[in-house]
């Protein structure tokens, strides 16, 4: 079952490519006919996922006639299972939300790199889970850089867009070097290709080494700090709903690399698991902070993936502390809570970047301003971006708040350690992510309140400019397989917390390869109550909280309404409040930018905030009466001075890592460029100091 099922998979999504590039996208059904095809090849792919969580018996696909060297070869697992089945059950429903962008008028971008580079991810993605060999592993991973560069280079109608790709391609190309250079170690060490033989690697200098380069690799591709500055630049660069395909489904690739090789390489050095868990801390606060500022909505949506992908490295790091230390549970609980972030990001942040791209091209730009009232407009969209970023705040009941949960009950385990190191690391980044918790609730309550649930206040063409992909044409909202791919993913983000202790069960099955079946159970006091694993600790109810929750609402609403003898619910009509939002149109009304100033000054020594002001002259204000003709507010004429005010943050990773490190390289790039003479007597001086220096140094050595 699982071979054919996988070469139907890869067939479609070729076939998805053949189309793309030989027919073109002049017709609406050509251009929708690739992701029909590439959601049958996800469907396929689902399938296969569901049935290797489910068995115990792996099922290995040899492949090496189709490279002609080697013994390349896919293995799917019940750890390869479960993550197939996370990233494709998104996919269909991604696939199906592209291919009614594509069809509609909000698919500007009809270019066939598109669809091509979308096709390639998914492809990539299934074949990096799958892979059993290095050199499978490595060839699948370059091509996902590939198709991420193809997916940002789509549109480039800016400055920042043009340099999207060049520097997405760049952190791509680390992390594959870094991957490279840790697998060559390890299959020096073992004389084997095959991922799994390498467990046989023991602890020393060159396992600990090689522990740091996947670290890197990994985690590069999924946007921890320092490596982050391709996230914020690279999803927004990328059209419509390929900006859900890059961070719900192809961004988990680095997650997975890590669970696989927690299982291979097994326990890290104790300092490597502090930098990790201080490492996750600092990305989440950094990435929910800045994902509070910007001003463009697909921005604060990527910094709210390095966000996540913070929060995940900190559970992450409490499963690393585990197997330091020896405690089977903590492993467990560390492992679970990851998972389950895993989740719920992949989930939430397909639901908000794909909603997103519907109201992005009904408003011709994604300013938070100008899309004021997109979820008015467009009820299936804004419905559905409101589930999403309710699930990214981590507010019950959607599944982001299950999540978050479970990873600050893993993070409050640490008073049963003994070592002060380890349990200092833990608390610094539990109250990291508790901090980011509040800022994520800030950044988007600001987002769902004052944009899409706002009141527009100017026409969309009066106030934003015009779209990146070249206008602000209005379109429809999602079509039918738009509505269907927005409700399935929704669903999602409130579904599956109401059912977390199947999601808890499905994961112990997923997860068995790394950790006991029966300890990843242990997080189930009873069928309908979760525990971070330790009984006794603390439950929490899912479940019940979805009828608890609507219940309450409802009786103090009956409550109030009954001690206010009915005047709760009166209209009342009462002069508006200058700076309110409702009622107040133009520039006396609140605003994104507004909300999120004080954050910007509170923290201004963390984004370095600049506050620039200018002075420009305007004619003299003219008032005007009902019935009456228009006069001077100014008797002898003179112009009114008019103070803008500008703000800006500085990213310090940016400022103070890479551009500094850009110098540099600039300046030895220069300098080499002057060695360059073009002179025969300049080359041979160079080799003969080259020949002189290479002496001193055999000599030195003997």
């Amino acid at each position: 079952m699982t071979a054919p099922l996988m070469v139907a998979a890869l067939a479609c999504m070729l076939a998805g490519v053949v189309v793309d590039l030989g027919l073109g996208t002049r017709s609406a059904v050509v251009r929708a006919l690739p992701y029909l095809l590439g959601a049958a090849g996800s469907a396929c792919l689902l399938a296969v996922g569901i049935h290797a969580t489910m068995s115990r018996t792996p099922t290995t696909i040899g492949i090496a006639p189709l490279f002609g060297v080697g013994r390349g070869a896919l293995r799917v697992d019940p750890l390869a299972g479960l993550f197939l089945t996370l990233m494709f059950g998104i996919s269909v429903a991604v696939s199906l939300t592209f291919a009614s962008w594509a069809w509609s008028d909000a698919g500007r971008s009809h270019r066939r790199a598109v669809a091509t580079g979308y096709l390639t991810l998914l492809a990539a993605v299934a074949v990096v889970v799958c892979a059993a060999d290095a050199f499978v592993f490595l060839f699948a991973w370059e091509t996902l850089t590939v198709a991420f560069t193809l997916l940002t280079s789509a549109q480039r109608g800016s400055e920042r867009q043009a340099r999207a790709p060049w520097i997405t391609a760049s952190i791509g190309k680390l992390s594959g070097a870094s991957l490279l250079f840790g697998f060559l170690l390890l299959a020096g060490r073992t004389h084997s290709l095959t991922i799994a033989s390498w467990s046989r690697v023991g602890p020393g200098g060159l396992h600990d080494v090689a522990w740091v380069l996947v670290l890197v690799g990994f985690a590069a591709k999924l946007g921890v700090v320092p490596l982050q500055v391709w996230v914020p630049l690279g999803y927004p660069a990328a059209p419509g709903p390929a900006r859900a395909a890059m961070a719900g489904i192809a961004a988990n690739v680095g997650v997975y690399g890590l669970w696989r090789f927690l299982g291979v390489l097994g326990r890290p050095p104790v300092w490597l698991v502090i930098v990790v868990l201080l490492a996750g801390g600092i990305t989440a606060f950094l990435g929910i902070l800045f994902a509070g500022v910007q001003s463009r909505l697909s921005r604060v949506v990527a910094y709210s993936s390095v966000e996540q992908a913070g929060i995940i490295l900190v559970a992450y790091g409490v499963a690393l502390t585990g197997v330091t230390v020896g405690s089977t549970p903590l492993e467990v609980v560390g492992l679970l809570a990851a998972s389950l972030q895993v989740v719920a990001h992949a989930v939430a942040k397909s639901t908000v970047f794909c909603s997103l791209a519907f109201a992005e091209a009904e408003a011709g730009t994604d300013d938070l301003d100008a899309l004021r009232g997109a979820g008015r407009r467009l009820p299936w969209s804004g419905a559905a971006f409101g589930a999403g970023a309710l699930a990214l705040a981590g507010l019950p009941p959607t599944v982001g708040f299950v999540s978050e949960w479970f990873v600050l009950e893993a993070l409050m385990q640490q008073f049963r350690l003994g070592g002060l190191a380890l349990r200092l690391s833990l608390a610094g980044a539990g109250a990291l992510v508790a901090l980011t918790t509040g800022l994520a609730a800030f950044a988007f309550v600001r987002v769902l309140g004052l944009t899409f649930l706002g009141r527009r206040t100017a026409p969309a063409s009066a106030a934003a400019p015009a779209s990146s992909s070249g206008g602000s044409t209005r379109a429809a909202d999602a079509g039918v397989l738009g509505r269907v791919g927005l409700v399935a993913l929704a669903l999602g983000c409130l579904g599956i917390a109401a059912a977390s202790p199947w999601e808890v069960r499905f994961l112990a099955h997923g997860l068995a390869p790394l950790v006991p079946q029966a300890g990843v159970l242990g997080a189930l006091r009873s069928p309908w109550v979760l525990q971070p694993v330790y009984p006794g600790f603390s439950i929490l109810s899912p479940s019940w909280l979805w009828l608890v929750l609507p219940i309450a609402c409802l009786g103090a609403f009956a409550m109030a309404v009954v001690l206010s003898k009915g005047r709760y619910v009166r209209v009342r009509r009462v002069p508006a409040w200058r700076s309110a939002t409702t009622g107040v149109a133009g520039r006396s009304s609140y605003t994104a930018f507004g909300f999120a100033n004080p954050l910007r000054h509170v923290l201004a020594n963390v984004l370095s905030t600049e506050r620039i002001r200018r002075l420009r002259p305007v004619a003299p204000i003219v008032a005007a009466a009902p019935g009456a003709r228009e006069v001077e507010a100014s008797q002898e004429g003179a112009p009114s001075i008019h103070v803008e005010s500008e703000t800006k943050v500085v990213e310090p990773v940016e400022t103070f890592l890479y551009r500094p490190a850009w110098r540099l390289l600039a300046g030895i790039a220069d300098v080499a460029r002057r060695l360059q003479s073009g002179s025969l007597n300049a080359y041979v001086a160079y080799m003969l100091v080259a020949l002189l220096i290479a002496l001193a140094v055999t000599a030195a050595l003997r």
